[in-house]
């Protein structure tokens, strides 16, 4: 008996230490430079947002936030990364849409979005936008439907890439208004971009920080929002569903996210630190140039964006498989 009550003792003491020294390294956190992945491209969206993150993000820890550019397979070899790194608080991935719902959904993959990754907060909100070359025939959603209707399966629609948030966008777009044309996913927003402009395509779906300076700069057209709301920067441009397109929210986000395992009080302190950069006025005012908006402070929690991204993977499950979707 004495034996197993000094056992106990023993094991109750030990579990007690390993809390004390979580506490004392959460408390202590970050005591050195903390790696943000983004899963994409340099020079996209996802990448401009994170970037300006990082800026006030080193502000508000007191420490530096290195970006590293993790690209390719929808995004899963950088979520798969952060997902293999310790759950220690030092690494911390910038997702959205393709890197948490399209991506996984439409490529091999061997990890699990809701079980392998800890939420910290949901943190942008960015239009996605239908964008036309100059000289396209449409001007309007519903000249482009009139247009795609006489022309089934001639036009060319690009994307950032297979599983993102503007080939989602796509799918649903042709399902809800009864139209055919040839989704081109590309290997980031900013190729995509150039072949419009060049007038090698026809039109983008595509999130409007990337599209904004071309509109403004009338490089490009926009032809409508594909969100519930109107894109800042754009106000007099209607959504598609004002103008009668209905059943279509296609808004693009971005989150942050750690490895399983992360201690939660480290969690709560980069959410903490990541509501605090979102409300100063340098960085709203860096997300009004480019279209981006920020969720409200109850939609900036762990558990909030934990409920969120399961509610957008079963939103977008039958889109997915109705339609076929794939890598190739």
């Amino acid at each position: 008996m004495l034996h197993r009550r000094a056992f106990l003792h023993l094991s109750a003491c030990a579990v007690a230490q390993l809390a004390f020294q979580r506490v004392v390294r959460a408390q202590s956190y970050p005591a050195r430079p903390v790696t943000l992945v983004v899963p994409f491209p340099a020079g996209g969206p996802t990448d401009m947002i994170a970037r300006i993150f990082a800026e006030r993000l080193r502000q508000a820890l007191g420490q530096s936030v290195i970006v590293e550019n993790v690209a390719g397979a929808g995004a899963t070899i950088g979520v798969a990364r952060v997902i293999r790194a310790a759950p220690d608080g030092y690494t911390l991935s910038a997702g959205n849409s393709t890197s948490h719902v399209g991506g996984p959904a439409i490529y091999p993959f061997t990890y699990d979005v809701l079980n392998d990754l800890e939420s910290v907060a949901l943190l942008s909100i960015s239009p996605t936008m239908l964008v036309a070359r100059k000289d396209f025939p449409a001007n309007t959603v519903q000249d482009l439907i009139v247009w795609l209707k006489g022309n089934p399966g001639k036009a060319t629609g690009g994307t950032s890439g297979a599983g993102s948030s503007g080939q989602l966008a796509s799918i649903l777009f042709q399902s809800q208004t009864g139209t055919r044309f040839q989704v081109v996913p590309y290997r980031g927003a900013a190729p995509a971009m150039q072949d419009l402009i060049g007038g090698r395509i026809d039109f983008v779906a595509e999130q409007i920080s990337t599209a904004l300076p071309q509109i403004q700069g009338s490089a490009l057209k926009a032809i409508a929002t594909l969100g519930l709301d109107r894109a800042p920067g754009l106000d007099d441009l209607p959504t598609a569903q004002e103008l009668g397109v209905s059943g279509l929210d296609c808004g693009a986000w971005g989150a942050f996210s750690f490895p399983k395992g992360t201690p939660d009080a480290i969690v709560r302190r980069l959410a903490a630190a990541s509501n605090e950069a979102v409300e100063t006025p340098a960085l709203r005012e860096r997300f009004k140039g480019i279209g981006v908006t920020v969720p409200a402070p109850e939609r900036r929690t762990p558990e909030y964006l934990a409920k969120f991204v399961a509610s957008e993977i079963e939103r977008w499950a039958g889109p997915i498989k109705t339609n076929g979707l794939s890598a190739d």
